[in-house]
């Protein structure tokens, strides 16, 4: 795995940058978000990547940030979403703008991004939000708590038909879907993924 890089810029051509590096040549495809922050061509820089391995390919994405890669690899994780969207995504707003979008869920604002329909944006919101709103260690989310101290465990098969229903699915099918799934230990996350993705399938 490669995971980060740093060499001299040898072309910048949006999507695409080369970076050489020890005499070998890596060419790198990117947000114009990294673009924007990438020194001029002769000057050295340093990009975190990732390796996305096919069949007829390897290819490999630089992020000038490691928030901005994380973010990438999350977002290629959402039912719909591949590496060129989540660029994409990624050209049109930074980072918090975009967390904010999730956790505010403001699909009008993420429509606004090119190949952002109202059902991608959507499952954005769904599948990201706990991703984006992970509780910092030894903060109190203010939820109530049972007697050993700790916040009651969420029932993610609940959880996951509520998140289909705000999808605008209805009620019963949005039951049918989630039993569909083989859910034992999965979170509510994994649930609606599945669902989504056998949706997708049909």
């Amino acid at each position: 795995m490669i995971g980060r890089l740093r060499g001299q810029v040898l072309l910048k051509q949006p999507p695409w940058v080369m970076v050489d590096v020890g005499g070998v040549a890596y060419e790198l495809e990117g947000s114009l978000t990294t673009f924007g922050e990438l020194p001029n061509v002769g000057e050295e820089a340093t990009l975190y990547t990732h390796l996305a391995v096919r069949d007829d390919a390897h290819l490999l994405y630089g992020f000038t940030d490691l928030e901005e890669r994380s973010l990438f690899r999350s977002l290629i994780r959402v039912t719909g979403v591949g590496a060129k969207l989540a660029l994409l995504i990624l050209s049109g707003m930074n980072a918090q703008t975009f967390a904010r979008c999730i956790q505010e869920g403001d699909t009008a604002t993420l429509m606004r991004l090119p190949g952002i329909g109202k059902r991608t944006a959507e499952r954005l919101v769904v599948e990201m939000r706990d991703r984006l709103q992970a509780p910092e260690a030894g903060v109190s989310s203010g939820a109530p708590r049972s007697e050993s101290g700790l916040a009651p465990r969420p029932d993610p098969i609940e959880d996951a038909i509520s998140a289909l229903v705000t999808l605008g699915y209805k009620p019963v099918d949005a039951a049918r879907m989630v039993k569909a799934i083989e859910s034992t230990d999965l979170s509510s996350d994994q649930i609606i993924r599945q669902a989504l993705q056998a949706t997708v399938k049909r």
